[in-house]
Formats: structure tokens, sequence, C-alpha cells
């Protein structure tokens, strides 16, 4: 690809695109942290936090930090980064969903922040599936 290119990663529909996903996915990261250290909190209350709500915001706060990551490269033009990233924020919002409707093993505090954290994500999904990414990064 040449400067010149409409679609080039530096162009500023481009930058703007990146620039949406990066802050959709700190938002993520920092509602996952504070998410950890609400679980930390609340851990002698076994009625709020339980093994699975330990070992989902652990895995959750770890892909926030991997999507920021993948989308850092991505914006650089990483095409194998921009795949990776379009596969893992896809899976998370499914399971997200699944975390929603399953009944009994969530508490409702972290339906209600895996709903949030949906949100971002979903966000993320709008916009690495948009025509200005999508085009850029089917050129290879």
């Amino acid at each position: 690809m040449t400067s010149t290119d409409t679609n080039h990663v530096n162009h500023p529909e481009t930058v703007r695109a990146f620039r949406n996903v990066r802050r959709l996915l700190a938002a993520y990261l920092g509602l996952s942290v504070v998410t950890l250290a609400a679980i930390v909190a609340l851990a002698d209350h076994p009625s709020l936090v339980n093994t699975a709500v330990w070992i989902r915001g652990v895995a959750v706060a770890a892909s926030a930090v991997i999507t920021l990551v993948l989308a850092v490269r991505a914006a650089r033009g990483s095409h194998g980064a921009f795949r990776r990233l379009r596969i893992i924020s896809t899976i998370m919002l499914v399971a997200i969903v699944v975390i929603i409707v399953l009944p009994g093993t969530f508490p409702l505090w972290m339906k209600i922040e895996q709903g949030l954290c949906g949100l971002a994500l979903l966000g993320v999904a709008a916009v690495l599936n948009g025509r200005q990414l999508r085009t850029l990064f089917a050129a290879n």
C-alpha cells in the first residue's frame, strides 16, 4: 500500500476508527480492573464472589489487556493482530451473552458488569467490522 491509498493505516478515517477501538478497549480494561478490585474486596462474601466470579474476573481482565495490545498492533498495520482482535472480541462478546442469560452461576452485580463490558465490545465489533477497517485489512 502507498501513503496515497485512501485505506492506508495513516488515513484519517482509519486513525479515527482505531482511536475509537482503543478508547472502548481502555474502558473495557478499566472496568475489568475495577471488577477485580471488587472481587478482592468482596472475597469474604460467598454469595457475591464465588469461584466462577474469580475465574471470569481474571479472564476478562486478561482478555482486556490482550485486546488492547492487539488494537495497538493492528493500528500499526498488523493483519494478524487485526484478525486476532476480531476473533477474541467476538468470542468474549458471545461469552458475555451466555453469562448474562445463564441462571444461577454469576451474581447480579457480575452480570451487570458483564453487560457493560459487552456494550464496549459491541462498539469494538461494530468498528472492526465497519467498511473502513474491513477494506484496509482485506487488501492482503
